[in-house]
Formats: C-alpha cells, sequence, structure tokens
C-alpha cells in the first residue's frame, strides 16, 4: 500500500482590513491573509492558492539557504559610500549621457534611490552595507529610468 505524504499545513496570520478584496502577502517569510472585514471562510482562499502559496515558501527557503554563503559589507563608511557613489555616477553620466542635478544621501525605509523630476538623486545610506555591483545596478536602474523617460 502507498502512504501519501501530505503537505505541511499552512502557518498564516490573518488580519481583517477595511479592503475590498482579500489578499495574500509574504511578510519575513511568514503569510499573511489581509481580508474584508466581512470575511468568513479563509480556508477558501488558502485552498485556491495553495500552489502559489507552496512555490513562494520554496523561493523563500531557497533564498535564505543562498544567504547563508554570503555576508554584508560592515566595513564601509558613509563617506567611503559617497566616494563610490559619486564615481559610479561620474562614469555613468561620461557613458551614458545621463543627467544629474544634484546627489544626496539618507537613510530610507522603503527604497534603495530615487531620482526626482528635477533630477536630484537620493540615495539610501545603507547602500554602503552592500557590494559595489548591487550599488551599482541600483544607481543605473534610477539613471536609465529617469532618463528613459525624458
Amino acid at each position: 500500500m502507498e502512504e501519501k505524504s501530505e503537505k505541511p499545513k499552512i502557518k498564516y496570520q490573518v488580519d481583517y482590513r477595511n479592503v475590498k478584496y482579500p489578499r495574500l502577502e509574504f511578510k519575513t517569510g511568514n503569510l499573511l491573509l489581509i481580508l474584508p472585514k466581512d470575511y468568513k471562510d479563509e480556508t477558501r482562499i488558502l485552498e485556491k492558492h495553495k500552489e502559489w502559496i507552496h512555490k513562494k515558501e520554496q523561493t523563500i527557503k531557497k533564498a535564505l539557504e543562498e544567504a547563508k554563503e554570503r555576508s554584508l559589507n560592515l566595513t564601509r563608511t558613509d563617506k567611503e559610500l559617497k566616494t563610490m557613489t559619486h564615481s559610479i555616477i561620474k562614469r555613468y553620466q561620461e557613458e551614458y549621457n545621463f543627467k544629474i542635478n544634484k546627489i544626496f544621501f539618507r537613510r530610507m525605509k522603503t527604497k534603495w534611490a530615487s531620482l526626482s523630476s528635477k533630477g536630484n538623486l537620493t540615495i539610501n545610506t545603507l547602500l554602503k552595507y552592500l557590494p559595489q555591483k548591487l550599488i551599482q545596478y541600483i544607481i543605473f536602474h534610477e539613471l536609465s529610468i529617469r532618463n528613459h523617460r525624458v
């Protein structure tokens, strides 16, 4: 006789909010169901999206395993970040003719960087912990999005 192995039960939290439609989110690796205040049966939405949930869980587990092999740069100073950023921007300006008005550095909660419509680039000071290649990518992304629209 063959035994069927059941998938482990899904652990989740429910948050009832003043929203029109239910949604699923993973917050720091934990499943969060955001449901309208009058939503009665969350098992229906869990069943409907069980494949998506399972795939996301696997993606998160894989990312956590890969992260164990990586480390942050905890020695780079704010001054070194500024010097590196100015150098990267200068190179991109020369190579791609990107236009920058001013560069600001500040800690931001939700963005790595942003470029205003006036051409002011704001860099999150937490970038100093990332590898240089990621810093280059983030700066290039900001500059190319803005300059593509112009």
